[in-house]
């Protein structure tokens, strides 16, 4: 069943997704929009070198969209402070870093999403993973309070990641 239907919830959503697109309910619809929701995972697969995203905690999903609408007002936010300080500052007055932020966070995809958020914002780019004490190196273009980052990184992205797309440690504990 695994080899011919990869990723059932995929399968289903391209379905829905051509239904919705063609908005027709006609048989030959159906036919295309199953053909599509067959093919496309099976076509994809080797795009995945870590396989496919397991989803520990579904209800964590929720809390993932607050982090994403969290993370769209840090965005704008962002726009207009690096905007102020391009044009009304001189660079001698902007404070550029680079910082460390220890990482809890080991899934591929979930590292992967992280890295989507914190680059997407203005003003700080995803420098490094580094592997020797699992740390983040992240540059800030304008670095006021240090801690504030890290605060920022491990409560409001990292911790509703963890909750998503990994097991916490009292779930894997036998005793």
């Amino acid at each position: 069943m695994k080899r011919w239907l990869p990723s059932p919830l995929l399968s289903i959503s391209l379905l829905l997704l051509w239904l919705l697109l063609n908005q027709s309910i006609e048989p030959a619809h159906w036919l295309l929009g199953s053909v599509l929701g067959l093919v496309a995972p099976r076509l994809s697969r080797p795009l995945q070198p870590h396989g496919q995203a397991r989803i520990r905690r579904p209800l964590a999903l929720l809390r993932l969209l607050r982090l994403l609408w969290f993370s769209a007002i840090e965005i704008v936010r962002s726009c207009f402070n690096v905007s102020q300080i391009i044009l009304l500052r001189r660079s001698a007055d902007v404070n550029s870093q680079f910082i460390r932020v220890p990482l809890d966070l080991h899934s591929p995809h979930g590292l992967a999403l992280l890295s989507c958020l914190i680059n997407s914002t203005p003003g700080t780019v995803w420098v490094d993973l580094l592997p020797d004490g699992h740390e983040l190196l992240l540059h800030v273009f304008d670095l006021h309070d240090e801690a504030w980052w890290i605060d920022t990184i491990k409560t409001r992205y990292e911790r509703p990641i963890i909750e998503v797309f990994e097991i916490p440690a009292t779930e894997g504990d036998p005793g």
